[in-house]
């Protein structure tokens, strides 16, 4: 168990990760422009609702991956359960989408085709858990599969045969039963054994602990909702859905930090939070100027009608970048937390510990951001006649609430790790992100032409987006010993697996 390796597994994901953005960059190009806009908006909307059903998912995979890490033998009886558990959510699904279809206006035959995504779903996550558990870079070669099979599909189901938002479920159906079938492969050592009662009953029996975190994310989920409420239409929202696409890019630097929850879980030294969060940073500064920089051609990219939106990815880009940093925080800090080691643990054991407590300020956190969303939209809703400046302050309000939370999650873990960050080797990251993308970024104006054909207009666009990361790889090597060894390290790992 002690064998996981935080910065091999990171690297893995991180890696599978860039892959992924250029293949779903691919898969977003073709639905953007094969779809209308309140079909691309209504994609994004069934994306929230069958997220709506996974709130009771985490009762098996959260348990799974704190059970498969610390050496018990529960797979098999998780994967099984999530099943039970998947099935059981489409009845509730189909109510929603009924209630909301009909409200809205919405072909209900597309949201309840949509159902069939719910149990591949189910399945992904348990077991994405479950190798978490394990071996973390199972699910980067997994995530590998599905956006390779998603690829290909789309370019045959969404774009060659035209089948519009039924073809787009279907390409995600299909992919995510191949990324099942390799996980499952994968896992099946961690898949033998009996279906134990006595796990299920545990888990069903602590029901409430991680559920509960569930109830924050439905409520910021449910922004989306309240605009498109409020606001009355569904292809405004996919000014949102679109721009949070190209923002998302920032996510993936927190793939470096998969592997430290496992590693906590396992008893790992706190000096790996120091090491890790150092190689988060190396992404996440690069990765949030390139977001930035590249908003206006990105979404031309996508859709030329699009293109109006890059301050809401601006705006979107900061707040996720603030939104990792709190994410790699609570992943330690929820790493470290015993309580649920110890059988004679009481309820209130439970609910001071960091397992509650976390979950209860990201409720009170999202509680108020979708609030002030919702007095925001019904204020300015009537006299603003461009709705997607709406959308602008929308993404405002985003930044504003992520800023208090990462620093509150830093002060815990100044408190809990009392880490010895190298503010020098942090600020040159900072500054090469800057000098990198800047640079870019002055050379793309003067000379980039925006051409609505998709296949003239990438080939000039792609060379600025190499141009910028070349630079500051270049840049980092050059004046850090850090990125130099860690260079060295992967070129060594790359030699020994080939």
């Amino acid at each position: 168990m002690s064998g996981i390796r935080v910065t091999y597994s990171g690297l893995i994901s991180f890696g599978v990760n860039l892959i992924s953005i250029a293949t779903g960059l691919i898969f977003t190009i073709i639905v953007t422009r094969q779809l209308s806009q309140d079909e691309f908006g209504l994609w994004g909307l069934i994306g929230i609702f069958t997220g709506y059903m996974l709130v009771i998912e985490p009762v098996i995979s959260y348990w799974a991956i704190r059970e498969v890490a610390r050496g018990n033998n529960s797979g098999k009886t998780a994967f099984l359960s999530s099943g039970l558990f998947s099935f059981i959510s489409i009845p509730f699904y189909i109510v929603i989408a009924y209630f909301f279809g009909n409200d809205a206006g919405i072909d209900l035959e597309i949201l309840f085709f949509a159902a069939i995504l719910i149990p591949v779903r189910f399945f992904r996550h348990v077991l994405s858990a479950i190798n978490l558990g394990h071996a973390p870079q199972i699910t980067a070669y997994s995530l590998l599969v599905f956006e390779i099979i998603k690829v290909i599909l789309a370019i045959i189901i969404i774009y060659f045969f035209e089948m519009g938002l039924f073809g787009v479920i279907i390409t995600i159906f299909i992919a995510t039963l191949g990324a099942l079938v390799y996980s499952t492969i994968r896992s099946k050592e961690k898949l033998r054994g009996k279906f134990e009662k006595g796990f299920l009953k545990k888990w069903l029996k602590m029901f409430w602990l991680p559920t509960f975190p569930q109830i924050s994310k439905l409520i910021l989920s449910s922004d989306v909702v309240i605009f498109t409420i409020i606001v009355g239409s569904i292809g405004e929202v996919a000014y949102w859905f679109v721009a949070m696409t190209i923002a998302a890019t920032v996510l993936h630097s927190t793939n470096i930090s998969k592997a430290i929850y496992t590693k906590m879980l396992q008893g790992g030294q706190k000096v790996h939070f120091e090491q890790n969060f150092e190689r988060v940073l190396y992404f996440l500064f690069p990765l949030t100027a390139m977001a930035i920089i590249f908003a206006k051609p990105g979404l031309f990219t996508l859709n030329p009608h699009y293109e109006i939106a890059y301050p809401i990815v601006i705006f979107l880009s900061i707040a996720i970048f603030f939104q990792v940093l709190g994410k790699v925080f609570t992943q330690s800090l929820l790493g470290i937390e015993k309580v649920d080691t110890k059988s004679k643990s009481s309820f209130k054991d439970y609910i001071k510990s960091r397992l509650v407590v976390i979950p209860t300020f990201h409720m009170i956190q999202r509680g108020s951001y979708v609030a002030s969303l919702a007095v925001i939209l019904i204020i300015l809703n009537p006299i603003i006649d461009e709705k997607i400046d709406l959308i602008v302050y929308w993404s405002i309000l985003f930044i504003v609430v992520q800023i208090p939370s990462t620093f509150y999650f830093y002060k815990l873990i100044k408190k809990e790790f009392k880490p010895k960050l190298n503010f020098l080797i942090i600020m040159k990251y900072f500054s090469a992100s800057i000098v990198a993308f800047g640079s870019t970024f002055v050379i793309m104006e003067e000379y980039l032409n925006y051409k609505e054909n998709i296949f003239e207009f990438i080939p000039e666009f792609i060379p600025f987006v190499v141009l910028s990361i070349m630079i500051y790889l270049g840049i980092t090597i050059l004046i850090d010993k850090k990125t130099r060894k860690l260079a060295n390290s992967i070129l060594l790992e790359l030699k020994k697996n080939s």
